[in-house]
């Protein structure tokens, strides 16, 4: 019953939370099976320009550490606010939820160019977090049963936590700057006067990702019409009185 009941839920995530999570959790078991190890995995552009090790451009964002407290609090986050977006915000659009990884994972691998960053998951967690936190401003949130607070000051909570903790906040940060560019150029700018719409989702994302929508002036011919189908011509005969 328990298996049914997780394979139930497993199923029943949508499909890109359930494909980013999935990997970060194979690829944080094969670490720790040691099939593969982590500086396979870093972002090191050296190595991806030089010896063209593509990978790398997304494994460093797959990859939350050893098996322990950090990696399952960041798994529970990452879950949870990606799952809210993509059946909040994006409902209907997994294109535009799709173009938005990739959106944010461009700008964190050009600022990676700069700095010495070798994983970009929580930095991509707490983006997903921001963006979250900023379409749901009058949210109240409880944190670990000590803080209440609105929705929009917990990328900032968050931040607090890892610098308790005695990380680096760098990441943080970056997630919390490239989620607001995100924000800013999907949702403020273009609802002020003289701007627009910035951030447009490639067709062929959409061709890919979304279920085309039916043309509501489209007329089938009349032998495509459910009513003149043989087999509804047959049952009809058959109904009729002998």
């Amino acid at each position: 019953m328990a298996y049914q009941g997780f394979a139930q839920e497993y199923l029943g995530m949508p499909a890109v939370t359930r494909a980013y999570t999935t990997a970060c959790v194979l690829t944080t078991a094969a670490v720790q099976l040691e099939f593969i190890t982590p500086f396979q995995l870093y972002f090191n552009p050296d190595l991806i320009f030089r010896k063209f090790q593509i990978w790398r451009l997304i494994t460093n964002f797959l990859f939350f550490g050893p098996l322990g407290f950090s990696f399952f609090f960041n798994m529970i986050f990452l879950y949870r606010y990606c799952r809210m977006l993509e059946e909040g915000s994006f409902r209907g659009r997994t294109a535009d939820f799709v173009f938005m990884f990739l959106f944010g994972g461009f700008l964190m691998t050009l600022f990676g160019l700069f700095a010495s960053l070798f994983f970009l998951g929580q930095a991509f967690t707490i983006m997903l977090v921001y963006v979250w936190s900023r379409r749901n401003p009058y949210i109240r949130m409880n944190f670990f049963g000590l803080l209440n607070f609105q929705a929009p000051f917990l990328p900032w909570v968050l931040m607090g936590f890892s610098l308790l903790l005695g990380n680096s906040i760098i990441i943080d940060l970056l997630g919390i700057a490239v989620g607001h560019i995100y924000y800013f150029l999907e949702d403020v700018f273009p609802n002020q006067p003289g701007g627009k719409k910035l951030l447009l989702t490639p067709g062929f994302l959409k061709m890919v990702f979304d279920t085309p929508e039916e043309d509501p002036n489209y007329n089938p011919l009349p032998e495509d019409q459910p009513e003149n189908q043989p087999g509804d011509q047959d049952q009809n005969q058959q109904q009729r009185p002998q």
